[in-house]
């Protein structure tokens, strides 16, 4: 699976920048239909299996979905790089960064 490092900064204020994700989170699930939201939704729950997380988003976007899983830790290997090398199929990409991973499902 293709992975990349993002260098990517926290937010001086993480109340408002939480509200104004929440926000363009809510104004761009609009652009994407019921089964692909559904896929999003299946991936995070395959994602739970594997990892051990802080907490799991669904972050919808202009050009894809993003699936952020904050302060991550493998609960197990093998199925992992089962899910990767389905995701990477499936156009899927892996980005890292310090606040966690993302999955990035392009829009279709």
């Amino acid at each position: 699976m293709q992975t990349k490092d993002l260098d990517t900064l926290s937010a001086s204020n993480k109340w408002f920048a939480a509200r104004d994700a929440r926000m363009r989170n809510y104004i761009k699930s609009s652009l994407y239909n019921e089964v692909e939201k559904l896929k999003a939704e299946r991936m995070r729950l395959g994602l739970e299996l594997v990892y051990s997380a802080k907490d799991i988003h669904i972050n919808y976007r202009d050009k894809f979905i993003a699936i952020k899983i904050d302060n991550p830790q493998v609960k197990d290997n093998k199925t992992l790089r089962l899910l990767e090398s389905d995701y990477a199929k499936m156009g899927i990409v892996k980005r890292t960064s310090a606040q966690g991973i993302i999955y990035r499902i392009p829009k279709v």
